[in-house]
């Protein structure tokens, strides 16, 4: 069997500079080897000066949108590239290596993972609840973000943009506001107060039975809260079939978790692959959303659309449904780090 993904291999030594990747798991007594997806959730706390207005169907791209440009005032050129351009190349310094993992993994000697030409930014936005709403001065809100970089979110650098972002403005009508605190979160949605240090990440399981004794969930409903666009041989598809979706996600969170994690997962992507594809789409209420985003800085317009709705499936699913999961953390598809693709699984 084989256990290893395509897309991480590599030829030759890695220079001391390239990213890390290593192997690391944990183990469920009488069952085989767990594979876990680690992250940092952070809510930051605001409270409006001025009114705040977000149109619906872009306020998750507005915050990214003024958040680069906070950031920017804020971090130097690396700091930004760390989380907006990962593995965009910047030149060699001297001492640089633990500043090339963060904002240019790949970059050192030229290696990167194969047929990975972009690399997926290390965090996203979740801001849908706020899609279209006015918010009064006086009044409270909030931003959350999940960062992926689990050996070192930076949560200082996040405090002082989002504090930047305030003070600049949000929304078409700049309503300017002050971020009073900042929460880390765990899945279970406990959280506390934080200053410039994060605590421990959330850990979450990616399997939980033996692949060969999948049974016990014959059904299984996905409700795809915000718009959802997935991608099949370079097309997009109309019907998130379960087989496209499961292997989106998890090259996504393999991915993530081999760039900023704990290194490749362990597991039979042609095996997980063929069993997925096996799952039925037995019934879906889906609607597309159309929206489109267009940028200050180079003027090019940006599709936002996509499904949204319940998808109902069955199959052998008991191994598929930690992956259902943590989507939620992940996101799935295109352009997650907006908000799109927040999946979650409905009792």
């Amino acid at each position: 069997m084989d256990s290893r993904n395509p897309l991480f291999e590599r030829s030759g030594k890695l220079e001391s500079n390239a990213l890390l990747l290593y192997n690391r798991s944990a183990r469920v007594p009488g069952h085989t080897e767990v594979n876990t997806f680690e992250f940092y959730r952070f809510r930051f706390h605001f409270r409006a000066i001025g009114t705040v207005h977000l149109p619906a169907g872009k306020g998750a791209n507005l915050v990214r949108g003024v958040f680069g440009a906070a950031l920017r005032e804020t971090a130097g050129a690396a700091e930004y590239r760390r989380l907006f351009e990962p593995g965009a190349g910047l030149r060699e310094t001297a001492g640089a290596a633990e500043d090339r993992r963060l904002s240019e993994p790949g970059a050192a000697g030229g290696k990167s993972p194969s047929g990975l030409a972009d690399w997926p930014r290390p965090f996203v936005f979740r801001a849908a609840h706020l899609e279209g709403a006015t918010i009064p001065p006086g009044d409270s809100f909030f931003v959350d973000v999940h960062v992926f970089h689990a050996a070192a979110p930076a949560l200082g650098l996040w405090r002082r943009a989002f504090a930047r972002l305030a003070e600049n403005g949000i929304g078409p009508g700049r309503g300017r506001a002050v971020l009073e605190r900042v929460e880390q979160l765990d899945p279970e949605d406990r959280g506390w107060t934080v200053g410039d240090a994060a605590g421990a990440p959330s850990v979450v399981a990616l399997s939980q039975l033996p692949a060969d004794r999948p049974g016990g969930l014959s059904y299984c409903r996905v409700r795809f809260a915000t718009p959802t666009e997935l991608k099949w041989e370079g097309h997009t598809v109309a019907r998130p079939e379960f087989g496209i979706l499961f292997a989106r996600l998890r090259d996504r969170i393999a991915t993530l978790r081999a760039l900023y994690g704990a290194g490749p997962l362990e597991m039979d992507f042609a095996g997980s692959g063929e069993r997925a594809a096996r799952v039925r789409l037995a019934h879906s209420d889906l609607h597309y959303q159309s929206a489109e985003r267009r940028s200050r800085r180079t003027g090019q317009a940006h599709p936002l659309g996509g499904f949204t709705g319940d998808a109902e499936y069955q199959g052998e699913l008991a191994e598929f449904l930690p992956w259902l999961r943590a989507a939620r953390w992940v996101g799935v598809g295109r352009q997650t780090v907006w908000g799109k693709g927040d999946l979650r699984v409905i009792p």
